[in-house]
Parts: C-alpha cells; structure tokens; sequence
C-alpha cells in the first residue's frame, strides 16, 4: 500500500541520475557541480538574509516615523506653516515606493536564482530544494492558505503609504 509521501519520492529523486561507477571524468565534473550548488544556494540564502535586513531597516525608519507622527500635533504644523506636513509626507510616501520596489527587485531576483537551482539539480541525485519543500508543502493540501513572505513584505509599504497619504490629507484639509 502506497503511503503518502510515495508522491514525494518520485518528484526528490532524479530519476536521470545513474548510480553506475562514473569514469574520472564525470567524478570531477559532479565535483565542480556539487560546489558550484553548494555556493549558489549559499549566495540564495544570503540575498534572502539581505532582503531582511533591507526589510528592517524600512521597517523601523516608518515605525519611528509614526511615532514621530504620533507625539507631533499635525494640527499645529498645519496652521504655522503647511509646507512641512506636506514635504514629510512626500518623503514618507516616496520612500514607501523605493522600499516596495526595493522587496520586488529582491523578490524577483529570488525567483531567478530559484530558478538556477532547480535546473542544477537536474544533475544531481535529488532535487530537495526545488522539489523536495515545496513538493511537500503542495501534497500537504494547504495550498490554498499560503500566503508568500514576499507578498506580505511587500504589503507593508503600502499600508505605510496610505497611513502616511492620509495624514497628509488631513494635515492639508484641517489646515
């Protein structure tokens, strides 16, 4: 009786791969390839790490915004001078696109670098990354309620920016 992870092997084990003797040659070439694997995923999972540093770092400049938005009476700013609630919140919005474009560009280099492992893979015994997790993650019959990281990521830019255009049109109504 086939259990449920039957599935799961089939896709992991590359069944292109020979586990015949292979001749000096081909021993040094899955060598290079092994490290040139190990290497890449290395470098995959530092973009990843970098995203969330770059993450980070927007993350506490807009919540240290907001705080400074907070203890600030915008009503007061507004009626002294009304330039500078509108170029503070100009700048707040034009970082908001910088940081979505910033987790984009990351969210697409990823995809790439995703991409070249998986096809590396392809001559090695097993596929565990490119086939192994999600392949799991899709039997598993969650699909549905999976919502990317990146997807989230990028939804805070834009809830900053509209908290952000809001106090903007309020400072620029009420004023």
């Amino acid at each position: 009786m086939p259990d449920e992870l039957d599935e799961l092997r089939i896709a992991v084990w590359n069944s292109g791969f020979t586990a015949t003797p292979p001749t000096p040659h081909q021993e040094q070439f899955h060598h290079y390839l092994l490290e040139q694997y190990k290497l890449y995923v290395e470098m995959t999972d530092r973009m990843s790490a970098r995203r969330a540093l770059t993450n980070s770092f927007f993350l506490t400049v807009n919540l240290a915004a907001v705080g400074a938005i907070g203890t600030a009476n915008v009503g007061d700013l507004s009626r002294e001078s009304s330039i500078v609630p509108v170029i503070a919140g100009l700048i707040l919005m034009s970082q908001c696109f910088v940081w979505f474009h910033t987790l984009r560009s990351y969210r697409m280099l990823n995809k790439a670098k995703y991409s070249v492992i998986e096809i590396l893979e392809e001559k090695l015994p097993a596929r565990v990354y490119s086939k192994g997790e999600w392949g799991a993650y899709v039997r598993s019959g969650k699909k549905g309620r999976y919502l990317r990281l990146t997807t989230a990521e990028q939804m805070m830019p834009v809830i900053f920016g509209a908290g952000y255009l809001s106090v903007l049109l309020h400072s620029l109504w009420s004023g």
